[in-house]
């Protein structure tokens, strides 16, 4: 197999991901024609089909699948030795690859791309904004170096770094300005608006009311793709909702809402970073850790309790 190349693999990678022939080609920055060239010379080196192509999609075979799961190991690999050589030869992240959920990526991305733009001159970055479930999932392929998240993920093979808690806050219409806000039973009883199935923090806010969704009748709760849409429908008359605290300087500012904060105990996540135990980058994004909890503290309107020296 002396032809087979670690750029078809990554062809490979990119169109079993995106089962389309167009979009594999855009994310490698080559042409449609040369994808299909280069992934038919890999099934000829390989000795079998790979997918199965139509008109609407292209699916892997179960051959294609047994590759693909070989391939990404091959590929984290790689990206894993690229980034030692790098660390070890000079110190310096050059790439980053965050992740970030997003009841998180709006308020704290801005400040904390500014501050690691600043420190690390030249540093090729990029951001990708989704539920936690996937960014777990490209930790694992190698296709992210660390994630931003509510912790625990209880995920083996990741290092976790608390970095931050923050309490969450209850959202009214503002003719209940002043009132004092519920407490858990009296929570219950309200219409709660809430993010829709996927997101953990529509998890933790259920928690903190001690509710299963399946116990609530559909008419009791509604669901949003969105913070800023939950806190639109409580200006609509809606209902009521929760929010993290450091989405309330951006979210409240174009709607008419009261915002209180419930009796102790309070509740709160924790917000911290994740990667994978074996980057050779993690004394690099244990500094990092540090800039996302300074990030963190300089947050107008928020009252986030740092956690300094969390573990591991």
């Amino acid at each position: 197999m002396t032809n087979l190349t670690f750029k078809q693999l990554r062809y490979f990678e990119a169109l079993a991901r995106h089962g389309h022939f167009g979009r594999a080609a855009e994310t490698c920055a080559i042409s449609q024609p040369a994808l299909s060239q280069q992934i038919k010379a890999l099934e000829e080196e390989l000795g079998g089909r790979l997918f199965e192509r139509d008109r609407r999609q292209v699916r892997l075979t179960r051959f294609g699948e047994e590759i693909a799961a070989r391939a990404r190991d091959v590929l984290r690999s790689l990206d894993e030795l690229e980034g030692y050589a790098h660390a070890s030869r000079d110190g310096l992240v050059t790439r980053l690859r965050i992740g970030v959920i997003p009841t998180v990526a709006p308020y704290l991305l801005p400040g904390l791309i500014g501050d690691l733009t600043r420190q690390h001159g030249g540093l090729d970055l990029n951001v990708r904004e989704t539920l936690t479930p996937k960014l777990v999932q490209e930790l694992h392929e190698g296709r992210l170096d660390m994630a931003i998240v509510a912790l625990p993920v209880s995920e083996p093979s990741l290092t976790e770094v608390a970095l931050f808690t923050e309490r969450f806050v209850l959202v009214r219409p503002r003719e209940d300005e002043g009132k004092p806000a519920p407490d858990r039973d009296a929570l219950r009883e309200m219409r709660l608006l809430l993010l829709e199935e996927g997101h953990c923090f529509r998890e933790q806010a259920l928690s903190f009311c001690n509710t299963q969704p399946r116990t609530v009748q559909s008419r009791d709760l509604l669901d949003a793709s969105s913070l800023s849409t939950l806190v639109q429908m409580v200006d609509a008359g809606l209902g009521v909702t929760l929010i993290p605290e450091m989405a309330v300087a951006v979210e409240t500012r174009s709607a008419c809402v009261a915002i209180s904060h419930f009796r102790t105990p309070e509740p709160s996540r924790t917000i911290g970073m994740v990667w994978r135990k074996t980057s050779p980058l993690t004394k690099q994004l244990l500094e990092i850790a540090e800039m996302v909890r300074q990030s963190a503290g300089t947050l107008r309107g928020t009252r986030e309790r740092p956690l300094s020296g969390a573990g591991q």
